[in-house]
């Protein structure tokens, strides 16, 4: 879909730009610009550019909109936030539920129930009774999403109102809120989504479609509205990729448009994150970011030292030396380098930028990880892509410490070349030999009380 772009002609005082042609300002949006000399001396540039863009009088109305933009994506994580957690919370509610009527049971008993009745229900009691504090905290944490949503909305129209008269009166204040609104966001979705793996569902397998290998996924910071699904088949210098508009249609394999890549891919370990689509660049160790609305590539960067071209795969091959993740936390690369010794390199990137903020060297080999996965700032690492695989090690960038683990999964199709965490729906996506297939993780959540540390 073609972002709408409208003409506009700019009277300018810069005599000296005559017959130039200037170049696209990813800042503002300018798709393209050109000029040339008036006879009364002025300089005429014509510009397409978006629509909704504004002309700005200094450099605080751009960071205006970069605050604009900072709240839209706090809106949506919020959203993300609760549409996780509701699950979480219902099933609290049902143990209170259960917990009112056992407890209404026992002060009723009188001595109509045996001896043995009597105890099994105090049994069931006393399993039930920490979910009491738990319950509590879950709807002081209700409470604070409805708060943290309201300022939201207020800062979302204060902002407005600004930009409109397009001051900069109070942006050093605006910019605190927004930030500490990010820290306070981050900190609830650490402590109500966040968990340590403890189980993997039965697989479920959505389509069948394709070849051996390949990646499909859905946007990990899209709101619950948007159900788009986009698909990648094979594993190098592939430029083709179909987005179907909702998960419906990509299992009829109806109403899809495609993207082609300016550059080809690499690998299966694409990830899809707040519109655009993360990939390795077919033998580089270059990451690019394709924003799918204008059909652009917004950056790229090479990742210092990465091995690429088949150098440090997975166990399968398949030019799988460079990994792109989502997990609550934000945006991760798995890879390797010959200065890590073959081992797994874990970092955070930013979004915008593609810079490494943070690097952990996890010390376990690549080429005997089958696949490997982010929940919650852990990395979770596969011991094959066949059949009797399972969630063998665990790397906790939180403390910079690993363990073995022992989580089985069952490999239907018998041969994975993608596997990736989606935050949003708490789900795996998995290519599985032409098979699209997903499951369902289960999390280990302690919520600590006021008293804990």
């Amino acid at each position: 879909m073609w972002p709408l772009m409208v003409p506009l002609l700019l009277l300018l005082l810069c005599s000296g730009l005559a017959g130039q042609t200037l170049f696209q300002s990813p800042e503002e949006g300018w798709q393209l610009y050109t000029s040339a000399q008036a006879p009364d001396g002025k300089c005429i540039c014509t510009a397409v550019i978006p629509a909704q863009s504004t002309c700005s009088r200094d450099g605080r109305s751009r960071e205006l909109r970069q605050l604009m933009e900072k709240v839209q994506n706090v809106s949506q994580s919020m959203e993300v936030l609760e549409l996780r957690t509701y699950r979480d919370l219902q099933y609290v509610r049902s143990m209170e539920t259960l917990m009112r009527s056992l407890d209404a049971r026992l002060r009723g008993a009188d001595g109509s129930l045996s001896a043995k009745s009597f105890q099994e229900l105090k049994d069931r009691m006393t399993e039930l009774l920490p979910l009491s504090s738990v319950l509590e905290q879950y709807k002081a944490d209700t409470r604070t999403i409805v708060r943290l949503r309201e300022e939201v909305r207020n800062l979302s129209g204060s902002l407005a109102a600004i930009q409109e008269e397009m001051g900069a009166y109070g942006y050093e204040d605006l910019q605190q809120r927004v930030m500490a609104l990010e820290a306070r966001l981050h900190a609830c979705a650490q402590k109500l989504g966040c968990g340590k793996l403890t189980g993997v569902s039965n697989p479920i397998t959505v389509r069948a479609m394709g070849s051996r290998f390949g990646s499909w996924m859905t946007d990990t910071m899209a709101p619950s509205v948007d159900s788009r699904v986009w698909y990648m088949d094979g594993y190098y210098k592939g430029r083709r990729v179909l987005e179907f508009r909702t998960l419906g249609d990509f299992i009829k394999g109806q109403n899809f448009i495609q993207h082609l890549l300016p550059q080809p891919w690499a690998g299966t370990g694409h990830v899809v994150y707040n519109g655009s689509l993360f990939y390795n660049k077919y033998q580089s160790n270059v990451v690019v970011k394709y924003h799918f609305r204008s059909r652009s590539v917004l950056v790229q960067r090479s990742l210092p030292g990465a091995g690429y071209n088949n150098t440090f795969p997975y166990s399968w091959g398949g030019f799988s030396d460079m990994d792109f993740m989502v997990d609550e936390n934000g945006l991760w690369a798995v890879y390797t380098t010959n200065q890590n010794a073959g081992n797994i390199v874990v970092s955070r990137l930013d979004p915008h930028t593609l810079e490494v903020t943070r690097s952990w060297d996890t010390g376990y080999p690549k080429r005997s990880a089958g696949e490997a996965f982010m929940i919650c700032g852990v990395l979770y690492v596969t011991n094959s892509h066949l059949a009797g695989a399972k969630v063998y090690f665990a790397y906790f960038t939180n403390t910079s410490s690993y363990e073995y683990t022992d989580v089985p999964f069952h490999n239907q199709y018998s041969h994975i070349s993608m596997l990736d965490y989606n935050p949003r729906e708490r789900a795996l996506y998995t290519w599985n030999n032409g098979h699209q297939v997903l499951y369902n993780v289960t999390l280990f959540h302690v919520i600590s009380t006021a008293g804990d540390p």
